[in-house]
């Protein structure tokens, strides 16, 4: 069944702040001392590999 206008402009609005939080959340890691990321079971080339954006606070 097909969704309705509603519906998909809501799935479309979640899908693009879901991408956003992303960046953020990745910008943020990216601050991080390497300890603390390997506590995580990340890597900083991990993290430089997926798109980021630095916040300005």
């Amino acid at each position: 069944m097909a969704n309705s206008f509603l519906r998909t402009a809501l799935n479309n609005l979640v899908e693009a702040r879901q991408r956003r939080a992303d960046l953020y959340a990745t910008g943020a890691l990216l601050s991080l001392d390497d300890a603390s990321l390997a506590a995580m079971g990340l890597t900083r080339d991990e993290l430089r590999r997926r798109p980021h954006q630095r916040s300005i606070i």
